[in-house]
């Protein structure tokens, strides 16, 4: 009988749209198993589930287009782990600070869409995150939100400019930036410790 506290965790990462692919590289690199979700019955079963980066509004409508909403919202609800990366911390706030789109509500902060200026005025950037380690993680900012505010339940984990690009809260973990096109594997490790819980 196979330990389930050794065993590879299987985390889905939501592929609707947006870089999909190198979150499932990243994951499989760290000995989860990865797999594709893009319709409802594939979110059965899930130890963790990644929201990547991409066009928040098109990920938010393809969600309630393929009755996909709800249902991860409800898992979230349940204490499911889920990463969400750019679109992803915009998907899992509870408002937007500008516009209207669906969201999945599940985080106490308000999110600003293309906070940091459009395509043109993508960045990159040291980041200093404690939660993993002394040396700064290297960000990748596409069209990035950051957090406007966040509630008092919120860990804010990372801030440039003056407002949060990194968070978690519970069973949640959100990132403005791009995790997953780096070689720096420590968030995705993180996100892993969280899926597996305490030791």
């Amino acid at each position: 009988m196979t330990d389930p506290a050794t065993q590879a965790p299987t985390i889905g990462v939501l592929s609707l749209q947006g870089a999909f692919r190198e979150h499932i590289q990243a994951l499989e690199r760290l000995g989860a198993v990865a797999v594709d979700v893009r319709r409802r019955r594939q979110l059965e079963g899930l130890d963790g589930l990644v929201i990547p980066g991409g066009e928040s509004t098109t990920i938010g409508k393809l969600m309630v287009s393929y009755h996909m909403l709800d249902e991860v919202r409800r898992l979230g609800e349940e204490g499911l782990p889920i990463f969400g990366t750019c679109a992803g911390l915009v998907m899992l706030a509870q408002e937007v600070c500008e516009g209207d789109q669906p969201l999945l509500g599940l985080m106490d902060i308000c999110a600003r869409r293309n906070a940091f200026g459009r395509q043109v005025k993508s960045f990159e950037t040291g980041l200093d995150i404690p939660a993993i380690g002394a040396e700064p993680l290297h960000g990748v900012f596409i069209r990035a939100p950051w957090i406007e505010s966040a509630g008092s339940g919120v860990e804010v984990l990372a801030s440039h400019e003056g407002h949060g690009v990194a968070a978690r809260q519970g069973n949640l973990l959100v990132t403005a930036f791009h995790p997953e096109l780096t070689d720096d594997l420590r968030l995705h490790e993180l996100f892993l410790g969280m899926v597996r819980g305490p030791a």
